[in-house]
């Protein structure tokens, strides 16, 4: 009997990709480029071409924002009105000091508010990321052989890979694929997305890839496995399987994606590379 396989992609986008000259328009850059990133997705592709028949399901996570939002920097000036650059980190303290403030003065409650929500869940301080994923950007579509291959799984399957879009809201960071970092109460597409979660509840084995290991892919793992946890208990986290080589840190990040690598298999989770996993996709296929 077909066991139920899923597989479970974060961010293949472009912006996230170290992308060679070969695949750039004329003029286009990855905005936040990860090293290792590309070779990552060829990897991923490559998986999924050669074992996708054993797949019962394919999800896609998809970063999308808009150019003013609370993580970019136009929402931000120093204190003396200055630009903010990219991968500033800014805290409620400096804020209440003003040695940053937003660009829109109307906005600095709720800016205020949110950073200290933030810092009191203890799990990332604000990062003034580059203008990323913008929303009907170059930078938003899919890495182009992810997509090719999983274009090619629909056809043969006959079924629809989940897109799961992320980050709407500017008020609020979405790293994870699941839940925002602070969901807003007004807005639905931030809080808990239980029913994808539960697309995830009967499937035997739950595979795991994409970008960045240090931030989306880290964060959407670990809600994922606390619901798991909650809704069939600690053993459940077993079915987690870690793509370790179909992901990588953001740079100047390799200790976060490290630490929670390590943390997710004490927990119980799987690391594996594709090639250790692509057996388990082909014996299923022939089930």
């Amino acid at each position: 009997m077909k066991r139920q396989l899923h597989l479970l992609v974060i961010d293949p986008q472009n912006d996230f990709c170290d992308l060679p000259p070969d695949y750039l328009p004329p003029g286009a850059a990855p905005a936040l480029a990860v090293p290792g990133a590309h070779a990552d997705m060829l990897r991923l592709a490559r998986l999924i071409r050669e074992g996708g028949a054993g797949l019962a399901q394919i999800s896609i996570t998809l970063d999308a924002h808009h150019r003013y939002d609370i993580a970019h920097p136009a929402f931000w000036r120093t204190g003396d009105g200055g630009a903010v650059a990219p991968f500033t980190q800014i805290s409620a303290r400096q804020v209440r000091d003003r040695l940053f403030l937003p660009a829109a003065s109307d906005a600095l409650p709720r800016a205020l508010a949110y950073l200290a929500a933030l810092e009191q869940a203890g799990r990332y301080q604000l990062m003034v990321w580059p203008v990323h994923c913008e929303i009907g950007s170059w930078g938003q579509n899919i890495h182009a052989d992810v997509r090719a291959a999983y274009n090619d799984w629909e056809e043969a399957n006959l079924r629809v890979v989940a897109k799961l879009s992320k980050g709407s809201n500017p008020w609020t960071e979405h790293y994870s694929a699941v839940m925002a970092e602070v969901p807003d109460a007004q807005d639905a597409t931030t809080q808990l997305n239980r029913a994808f979660l539960d697309t995830l509840l009967p499937a035997q084995q739950i595979y795991i890839g994409g970008e960045a290991g240090s931030h989306c892919v880290k964060a959407s793992t670990e809600h994922i496995a606390d619901y798991l946890q909650a809704q069939q208990g600690p053993q459940a986290l077993a079915r987690l399987v870690l793509l370790t080589d179909c992901m990588s840190p953001v740079t100047g990040f390799e200790a976060q994606q490290r630490d929670f690598l390590a943390a997710m298999r004490e927990r119980g989770a799987r690391l594996a590379t594709a090639a250790e996993v692509l057996p388990e996709w082909l014996a299923n296929a022939d089930a």
